[in-house]
């Protein structure tokens, strides 16, 4: 399988290059970073492997397409990724954070008319993906819930998508069982302002640290009469989310328009029912 990755100098898009060259299935065919167009990969990423020379935009690619590009770049790249891909049939994977729902949409109806896939996850660490997929199935059995996320110092949004896809999913558990929302916050002043955080449709309160030496980290707490229920899960390093981003490579050719989350891969192997996927 040939593959091209956008946003291929950044922190996680090298340890995708690193995994891809790793697999007897996959071969890396295009590298997408305008800060290191015309370079060596070898010399520009300092990885013991011999991998395509840098490039700065798609465009390279129009005529030489790889069977799958994965983006792991900023939302305004990461956008022109997904039309560039919808446009000429190329199955995708984007783990870039920020594209608003109605965009996905548009984009989604782009990917279903060349009859071709994506899978656009929040976070690829089959451990996140679990995590998720259980707060989902404890919130309607609980009072209240505060999500904690912490990630590294040079993140740039937040709250991070995986703790705003969470609060979704949970605040869509509550529907489906009835309740429509947590119990009401009764705090009536906030100093300094929004010292309780960010607050989801069905009142998950979201809290997020951005702390230098961390990776990416998130608590679900959940709170009823007399008890407390915490899911926790700990990225210490970028490589934990390469199995996901593996398996949903193999898998997105196999997907026509485009899918949010990789739930379905991960939890349907469970025999579990999943909303997220």
């Amino acid at each position: 399988m040939r593959v091209g990755v956008v946003g291929a100098g950044g922190a996680m898009g090298l340890t995708v290059c690193s995994a891809i060259v790793a697999q007897e299935d996959m071969e890396l065919v295009a590298a997408v970073d305008p800060r290191l167009a015309g370079m060596d990969f070898r010399h520009a990423t300092g990885l013991a492997v011999s991998g395509p020379q840098f490039v700065g935009d798609l465009e390279s690619l129009r005529y030489d397409t790889p069977d799958v590009i994965v983006d792991f770049s900023v939302a305004e790249a990461a956008r022109a990724t997904l039309r560039f891909c919808a446009d000429l049939g190329i199955a995708a994977v984007v783990g870039t954070t920020g594209i608003d729902q109605g965009e996905l949409l548009e984009l989604g109806r782009r990917f279903e008319v060349s009859h071709t896939g994506c899978i656009v996850a929040a976070n690829f660490s089959l451990g996140a993906v679990l995590m998720m997929h259980f707060a989902e199935l404890a919130a309607p059995l609980f009072d209240t819930a505060e999500i904690v996320e912490m990630h590294h110092n040079a993140k740039r949004d937040a709250p991070s998508g995986t703790a705003l896809m969470t609060a979704q999913r949970m605040d869509a558990a509550l529907r489906s069982h009835g309740s429509g929302s947590f119990a009401e916050d009764p705090t009536l002043s906030e100093e300094p302002a929004r010292s309780r955080g960010l607050r989801s449709e069905g009142g998950v309160h979201i809290h997020s640290l951005r702390v230098a030496g961390t990776v990416a980290h998130q608590e679900v707490i959940l709170g009823t009469d007399g008890q407390t229920l915490t899911l926790r899960h700990d990225s210490y390093d970028r490589r934990s989310f390469m199995p996901g981003v593996l398996l949903a490579i193999r898998a997105v050719r196999s997907v026509v328009g485009l899918q949010q989350g990789i739930d379905a891969l991960v939890v349907g192997r469970l025999g579990g029912e999943t909303r997220g996927g």
